[in-house]
């Protein structure tokens, strides 16, 4: 916009700290806005699932599939309105990147537990299928808790491609 040209009427860009008009980012800026240390943080309080199987296997409880199912619905609710209830920008690429994040680090805990509790190393990292079939799995667990979350957003009137990461 030139010196000469009025803004419309509609347009009241917010201002900054400084006093001066913040432009809003362009839609392209949307991947560099993502909330790296929500996303991380929520990946690895999803260990919490492995970490509980890890324990209870040592303890040699077996409580069938109750806990990691209890876990799948407590860490899906967590996520869901961790994102859902803020202004979190790209909910759904968020949380298919916090699955992604979830599934690294999973392998990672298998990789460095298995041989020092079964002696051996066992799980995804011995067939590189069985890292795919981890990543694929937690990427769809992603996407599903992210679109539910963007429908909690969008049903608390939050539109993420305005939104402020927080």
């Amino acid at each position: 916009m030139t010196s000469d040209e009025k803004p419309s009427p509609h347009h009241h860009p917010a201002p900054t700290r400084h006093g001066t008009p913040r432009q809003p980012d362009p839609p392209s800026a949307a991947g560099s806005r993502l909330n790296w240390l929500l996303i991380l943080g929520l990946g690895l309080l999803a260990l919490a699932r492995p970490l509980t199987n890890i324990v209870l296997d040592q303890l040699e409880i077996d409580l069938g599939p109750v806990v990691p199912l209890g876990w799948t619905v407590i860490i899906s609710v967590i996520w869901i309105c961790a994102v859902g209830l803020t202004r979190t920008v790209a909910p759904v690429a968020t949380l298919l990147l916090t699955g992604l994040a979830y599934g690294v680090f999973a392998i990672a805990l298998s990789g460095i537990l298995s041989p020092l509790l079964l002696g051996e190393l066992r799980g995804p990292l011995t067939t590189p299928i069985g890292a795919v079939a981890v990543l694929a799995t937690n990427a769809v667990w992603g996407v599903i808790t992210g679109a539910t979350a963007l429908a909690l957003q969008r049903a608390r009137g939050i539109r993420p491609g305005s939104a402020v990461a927080q």
